[in-house]
């Protein structure tokens, strides 16, 4: 049976809920955070607190290298990946946290450089794949009681970018850590209202 052509004659959409994914919230962030450290899940801690951060698309999350984030056994505080979807480079902050985690991960599952910074752990692929990351995504969120329907892997990529944004206002500088080609991508992106825009209007004097 080739699964490959069934699944292509059917709706990505069918039986989903269509739209934009919500950020999380701080205390989501550290509700997951806690529950996964209690549950000593050192890889999906490494794999949250690192999509926090990277804000990067599942597909480039997931297919990351041990050599795109660490140099030897160190993890380096900066890092920069080539984005599959735009074939341009993005740079993204490795905070404090997530590089001790990654640090506990690369140890713990014995990567060398070369290696996927999140094997799969199905056979016949080498890294974890957007649909396993989307249902870890969907555990994580549901743990906490938030409805699955609402949230998914962009959820991870928009929710510092929303911080961000709620907090400076800067729209250029979440477009630069996004890595979006297009201001009006971010705003889209961001669901920003039209009341932020006559908000910020207000408040720039020319």
């Amino acid at each position: 049976m080739n699964t490959t052509a069934t699944c292509s004659n059917q709706p990505w959409n069918k039986g989903k809920l269509v739209g934009q994914k919500a950020p999380l919230r701080l205390s989501d962030i550290w509700a997951i955070r806690v529950r996964l450290q209690l549950a000593e899940k050192t890889r999906d801690l490494a794999l949250f607190n690192l999509a926090i951060d990277s804000k990067l698309r599942a597909c480039d999350l997931t297919k990351l290298r041990v050599r795109d984030v660490a140099h030897g056994e160190h993890v380096s505080s900066r890092a920069i990946v080539m984005q599959q979807k735009t074939q341009r480079p993005v740079q993204f902050e490795i905070t404090e946290q997530t590089r001790t985690v990654l640090e506990a991960w690369m140890h713990q599952a014995q990567l060398r450089s070369e290696d996927c910074l999140f094997p799969s752990r199905l056979h016949g692929s080498d890294h974890l794949s957007t649909r396993q990351y989307a249902r870890i995504v969907k555990a994580w969120v549901t743990a906490i009681g938030l409805d699955p329907t609402m949230y998914g892997t962009h959820t991870l990529r928009r929710t510092k970018a929303s911080l961000i944004y709620r907090r400076t206002k800067n729209l250029r500088a979440v477009q630069l850590l996004l890595g979006h080609t297009k201001l009006e991508s971010t705003v889209r992106y961001l669901g920003i209202e039209v009341d932020d825009a006559l908000e910020m209007a207000e408040q720039t004097e020319v």
